[in-house]
């Protein structure tokens, strides 16, 4: 289990505050728009994963929905679970090797 410091909570508020003074109030995933009314929906997600890593430009930070947040990291509890040949956070997919127009030509003469 990570260390959780005793302050966790005012650091929390200190990098939040930071982020959405630096950038737009943008989900980065879904492009979802949020007025004040609804700020609280939108988090700030540590790219590198690590919540101590805060410079002040914002570079390890972007700005999610909560939606988007969760499935971030659901992304790497699943790789833990199932197992994966892809690092955990990548968004790839196998090029498909089947393809159903092959021999096209010889069918359409039948």
């Amino acid at each position: 289990m990570a260390y959780i410091p005793s302050n966790y909570k005012s650091l929390e508020s200190d990098y939040r505050d930071k982020a959405l003074k630096l950038f737009p109030w943008v989900c980065g995933k879904c492009a979802r728009e949020f007025p004040y009314s609804n700020l609280k929906e939108l988090t700030v997600h540590h790219m590198d994963h690590d919540h101590s890593n805060n410079p002040a430009d914002g570079s390890n930070w972007e700005l999610l929905c909560i939606y988007c947040h969760d499935h971030e990291h659901d992304k790497y509890t699943q790789a833990d679970l199932y197992g994966s040949h892809v690092e955990a956070g990548e968004d790839t997919v196998e090029a498909a090797t089947y393809n159903p127009f092959a021999d096209l030509l010889s069918k359409m003469k039948k």
